[in-house]
Order: C-alpha cells, then sequence, then structure tokens
C-alpha cells in the first residue's frame, strides 16, 4: 500500500481542514513528542507532513502526492515530511514518491548505521546518532549514562524526509525553532537539515557536560582517604558509555566537514556557512569525550596503583606481626622438647627469666617496625 493510501485512509491530510486541526493540536501541545509512546495522531508511524511556501506554511489539499504536486508545480517551496519508525511496508510509497534510492531506504528503516553522508543522483542522504543523557541518583557498576538512537535525513531540492529511531529525539523543537525564522527557513530544505545537525550537535555537548559530572564524582571518590575500596566496576560502566557516547560523536566529523566544504546542489550555498559552526561544536564535543577517555584510563591506573599499595601496606603489616610472633613460638618451642639436660632448667628465676627474654626480644621487634613503617 502506497504511503498516499495511507494518508487518504487516516485523512490527517484529506482536506485543509484537516491539516490545520492537526497544527491546532500541535499549537496546544509545544514541545510535546507526539510519536511516543503512542503512533503518530496522523496514523500510521507519519509525525508530521507540511508544505512550505518562501519560509511560511502553506495549507495543502488533498495527500502526500498533492503536496509534492503543489510545491513542483510553484517551483518555490518544499515539503517536510517526519516519520518515527516506518516499516518497509509504510515507507513503500514514500521511497516511490520520492525515487529514494533502494540501500538508502533499507538503511532507514533498519536503522543501527554510523553517521555518514551519501549521494545518490541529486538527493542527499544523512546519518546522525542522537544521544540522551540518563539520569541517575548514583553511579554503578550497572548504571545507564547514555542512550543513543538515530535520525535519517533524505534532502532533495523539494523535500526532506525525516526517519526518527529511538525513544528520544524529538524534531518538534526543531520544527518551531525553524518556523520562527522564515528568513532561514525559505532557504529550502538544506535549512532542515542544518537545524537538525545543529540540534543533534548541541545534544552532544549536552550530554558531554553532563558526563563530566559523573567524571568528577568518580575522580574525587578514588583520590578519597580510602580509595582503594572503590569498586572498579563504575570505572568499566563509565568508560563503555563513554565508548558509546564516542561512537556516535566522532564519526559526524566528516560528514559535516563535507556539508561544509563541497558545493552540492540541494544545499544552498549561505547555509554551507552554517554547517561550519556545527562542524565546530562537533569538533568541540570530540575532544572532550577523547580527554575524558585519557583521563578515565589515567583514573584506573591511579585506583590499581592504591590497591597495590594498599595490599603491600597489609603484606607489610603481616609479616611483621608473623616476625614478632616468631620470637615466643622458636623460645617455646625449644623448651617445648623433652630433654634432660637443657639450660636453667633448675633454676627458681629461669621461667620468669625465659618469659623476660621473650617480652623485651618482641617489644624491641614491635619498636623497630613502628618505626620503619611497617605497624
Amino acid at each position: 500500500m502506497s504511503m498516499a493510501g495511507n494518508l487518504r485512509k487516516v485523512r490527517g491530510l484529506g482536506a485543509v481542514g484537516g491539516l490545520r486541526k492537526v497544527a491546532r493540536l500541535t499549537r496546544r501541545r509545544r514541545r510535546v513528542d507526539l510519536s511516543h509512546p503512542a503512533r503518530s495522531p496522523l496514523g500510521s508511524s507519519v509525525v508530521n507532513c507540511v508544505a512550505y511556501e518562501e519560509g511560511a506554511r502553506v495549507p495543502v489539499e488533498g495527500d502526500l502526492a498533492d503536496a509534492v504536486e503543489q510545491v513542483r508545480k510553484n517551483d518555490d517551496g518544499f515539503v517536510w515530511l517526519g516519520l518515527h519508525e516506518p516499516t518497509n511496508d509504510e515507507f513503500a510509497g514514500i521511497a516511490e514518491q520520492f525515487d529514494l534510492h533502494p540501500l538508502a531506504v533499507e538503511d532507514a528503516v533498519e536503522a543501527h548505521q554510523r553517521p555518514k553522508l551519501e549521494r545518490y543522483g541529486e538527493t542527499l542522504f544523512a546519518v546522525f546518532k542522537t544521544v540522551c543523557y540518563v539520569e541517575h541518583e548514583e553511579l554503578t557498576a550497572n548504571s545507564e549514562v547514555v542512550d543513543t538512537g538515530e535520525i535519517m535525513v533524505f534532502l532533495g531540492h523539494d523535500f526532506a524526509v525525516t526517519v526518527r529511531h529511538g525513544h528520544h529525539g524529538s524534531l518538534g523543537p526543531v520544527r518551531e525553532e525553524l518556523e520562527s525564522h522564515p528568513l532561514h527557513l525559505a532557504k529550502g530544505p538544506s535549512a532542515v537539515l542544518h537545524a537538525i545537525a545543529d540540534h543533534v550537535v548541541d545534544e552532544y555537548l549536552n550530554v558531554v557536560d553532563a558526563v563530566q559530572a559523573d567524571m568528577d564524582q568518580v575522580e574525587t571518590d578514588v583520590f578519597a582517604e580510602h580509595g582503594e575500596r572503590v569498586d572498579p566496576g563504575r570505572i568499566y560502566q563509565l568508560k563503555r558509555e563513554l565508548l558509546e557516547l564516542k561512537r556516535a560523536v566522532v564519526p559526524l566529523g566528516r560528514p559535516l566537514l563535507e556539508l561544509a566544504d563541497r558545493p552540492m546542489r540541494v544545499v544552498d550555498p549561505e547555509i554551507q556557512a552554517y554547517f561550519r559552526d556545527v562542524a565546530d561544536h562537533q569538533l568541540r564535543a570530540a575532544e572532550q569525550i577523547a580527554a575524558f577517555d585519557e583521563l578515565l584510563n589515567s583514573i584506573l591506573q591511579a585506583h590499581l596503583a592504591q590497591v597495590t599499595v594498599a595490599q603491600n601496606e597489609d603484606m607489610r603489616k603481616i609479616t611483621a606481626w608473623a616476625a614478632i610472633v616468631a620470637v615466643p613460638t622458636m623460645v617455646c618451642g625449644v623448651y617445648g622438647m623433652n630433654f634432660a639436660h637443657m639450660p636453667e632448667l633448675g633454676w627458681r628465676y629461669g621461667y620468669p627469666l625465659v618469659l623476660g627474654v621473650i617480652a623485651v626480644a618482641c617489644l624491641a621487634l614491635y619498636r623497630g617496625f613502628r618505626r620503619n613503617g611497617w605497624l
């Protein structure tokens, strides 16, 4: 079944009144993710479908095909279609409508892609990894720190199709922000691509700042008075979560540089300057993550060194006490042998003398070990 048929069935875009009704619903529920956990009010996986001309929304009579035909007829606008986790059947009609490449369609439906930028004829296909900081009262060996999702963007001369995967990263705030700047939105679909990239990278910086608080807490605990008692699982868990964040942030650098420097037909030249700013922010986030990784390695090594020092101190104490106990053990062992002729066996003060010698020897050993820091 085509996407046009789906939209007719739910009658979300069947008339001007239907589109206005959805628009009013969106205005009443500002900055609310309508696509999760419930399905879109438009039915199927469609979150929103809007036509723009000269940076402003325009009413559309009919379905998706009519909206596309309208903007192409006027040759001064584009359609922005937003989807959330569509199935192959739901996406088939959209792919046919916009002549999307099958490989890119497969990536968009299946998800689990690395950040990248690909060109298929006159269409750009961009993949962004979204990240979200997971709040937790205390970092443990099983705490989830970073949650990831994906946003795929198909960009053409007169359309932008966004496909979102995951429980966060709603594009509602991005759409609202863009619509409040019609001059920027009038530059076409590339303005949508820039807004999404800027939104995703800003979230990178926010998550990096939140992760730094966890880093500071772990560092404080490790270098506390009893830092050797810190669970090393906390450090490993934070390092694993940092690796997840790194996989989202670092690969995006090259696609952003291509968008900023390489001329592309579907990207407005004025928008390319904005991509340079986004690339700078991405580079800053990547550098911070690399610094966190090195710092975590140093914290882990310091913790292992503390554990080793603590173990050495324990072994020295055990050795010192063993040496002290060895003196009475040796003396008592000698006098415990059943021989008839041994020194001082017949002397009245022999027993107190032996006890005194043992006490003096043990005290001398104790003072010597204390002086050398073993006890």
